[in-house]
């Protein structure tokens, strides 16, 4: 495929992804109904208790722990994702606005980009209106990240392909995990039900894009380019990975969760061993459909315990890639 009708099919793909977002929106404040009683935030709704989806919902410490107990936690963990959600999506919006300011005139780019900037806005909205009304005092990521993020944009002009890899790294997991809480059948409260249900549908836009911004421009660096990222791309998912999914076990502790059930749970438990490779099944497939699979690449995603099969289309079941 020459490297004009590459270039038509893109920017054909970003008019989809604008028109998307033109028909299909959310407002953080008018389609959640935050003051609805079936979605205030109540200790003793058993809703609140965490799916088997999530790996320390799984655990067997957890599993066995009084009613009230699995409440207050499963409260705690919706809390803290929240808000590293939140400070995740307000990264993605500073190194969007980084990359955007000085695009040619009538690149397509522009115009999706801010689409998706003003739906992270009211992503993390509604992200932090959750934390608040849960009542949990989150500090969100841990401080090294939060410190780090202060830098992290810049990426958005300085290393636009390391950037929204970085992007995916983040999306990535948090969307794995909201589909598999949803897929599970099991209870899941009202709130953080229709929270996940917009953002899973507003974030396939948001995934799509970084795809296709890579499939893009990846495969026409040079051998040395190319290399380097194909290094840097696991060590970007695993790190952001276990930003977004760890919890911080001084907060952990504070809910009574003790450090070696944060440890076996993330990520040597089966159920956390199963939950690191099923998050990236589908930037597997996109690494080796861009040319970054190879010798040294393979090695470090099997060290970093994130190798496996990869899925066969987008969005592919976790039980299906086992």
């Amino acid at each position: 495929m020459t490297a004009n009708l590459t270039r038509k099919l893109y920017d054909e793909r970003l008019r989809t992804l604008s028109e998307g977002s033109v028909n299909v929106n959310f407002n953080a404040f008018t389609d959640i109904k935050w003051d609805d009683p079936a979605f205030a935030v109540d200790e003793n709704d058993p809703r609140w208790v965490l799916t088997t989806a999530d790996a320390l919902g799984a655990h067997p410490w957890y599993r066995e722990q009084p009613l009230e107990t699995q409440i207050r936690i499963g409260i705690w963990r919706w809390a803290v994702i929240a808000k590293v959600g939140m400070q995740f999506e307000n990264i993605l919006m500073r190194g969007a606005l980084d990359y955007l300011y000085e695009l040619d005139n009538r690149n397509p780019e522009f115009r999706y980009l801010t689409h998706e900037i003003t739906e992270e806005t009211h992503h993390t909205q509604m992200f932090q209106e959750l934390v608040n009304r849960t009542g949990v005092n989150t500090a969100g990521g841990k401080r090294w990240f939060r410190k780090v993020s202060r830098f992290l944009p810049l990426a958005g002009s300085l290393y636009p392909e390391a950037f929204f890899t970085g992007i995916l790294a983040g999306e990535e997991p948090i969307d794995h995990l909201q589909k598999a809480a949803l897929r599970s059948g099991e209870p899941v409260h009202p709130l953080p039900q229709r929270i996940m249900q917009i953002h899973i549908a507003e974030e396939a836009r948001h995934i799509s894009f970084a795809h296709e911004f890579l499939r893009l421009r990846v495969p026409r660096f040079g051998k040395t380019r190319r290399a380097a990222l194909s290094v840097l791309f696991p060590l970007i998912m695993r790190v952001l990975c276990d930003v977004i999914m760890i919890p911080d076990r001084k907060s952990a502790a504070e809910v009574g969760i003790p450090a070696w059930v944060v440890k076996d749970v993330f990520w040597k438990s089966d159920a956390g061993r199963k939950m690191l490779h099923d998050l990236f099944s589908d930037v597997r497939m996109l690494a080796e459909d861009i040319g970054l699979m190879n010798k040294a690449s393979r090695t470090v995603w099997r060290a970093l315990r994130i190798d496996g099969r990869p899925a066969r289309f987008r969005g592919e079941p976790a039980a299906l890639t086992d």
